[in-house]
């Protein structure tokens, strides 16, 4: 706290350009990671349940469970405006040690459940900078994170200046890709 008794509040914003790509594409980007000597981090597969309502509707806000392994972590996310090509978003994001207590918290605070996409994720990092290379239930995609400049370098690095620019988050790609069971929207492999 500070002398005024006021916590200072810190805000994270992150920074990301995402990129829809063909099989091929995806397959020469993890071949120019390796040639380019990006760290390989893990490769992990996640459920995301997304729960709207309420203030977070007004605030065109969101907040996710995202089960990966045997972790959950809550993130609450509300979108930046640019017109840069990048998307920014508030973001605050903590590890809770119960996935159903979560769960039962949220629908007590009013919020419900309103998506769930599934995803497996490779990492990488090139150059302090992180790449990521998503495959969802309905399409092959990259997202790299960082500032602008270094999300610039990447791209050169990668040699994908010419890539398709994926300007829909992952969320409004299962609001209009998934199938509706149970009345949520939800994207998930094949079993």
């Amino acid at each position: 706290m500070d002398q005024t008794g006021l916590k200072a509040i810190i805000v994270a914003i992150e920074t990301e350009k995402k990129y829809r790509l063909t099989k091929s594409q995806f397959e020469e980007v993890a071949a120019s990671l390796k040639d380019l000597g990006a760290e390989f981090v893990r490769e992990e597969f996640e459920v995301n349940d997304l729960y709207g309502g309420g203030i977070l509707e007004e605030e065109k806000a969101v907040l996710r469970v995202r089960k990966v392994n045997n972790k959950t972590i809550l993130t609450y996310k509300k979108n930046i405006r640019n017109h840069l090509g990048v998307k920014q978003h508030t973001e605050f994001e903590t590890e809770v040690a119960d996935s159903q207590a979560i769960e039962g918290i949220i629908g007590a605070l009013g919020f419900r459940l309103g998506m769930v996409y599934e995803k497996r994720r490779q990492t990488w990092h090139l150059q302090g900078v992180e790449v990521l290379l998503d495959v969802l239930p309905f399409g092959l995609f990259m997202e790299i994170e960082g500032t602008l400049s270094q999300i610039g370098l990447i791209e050169m690095m990668l040699e994908i200046e010419a890539f398709e620019i994926e300007h829909n988050t992952y969320p409004k790609l299962t609001w209009e890709l998934s199938e509706i069971i149970d009345g949520i929207p939800q994207a998930r492999f094949e079993r």
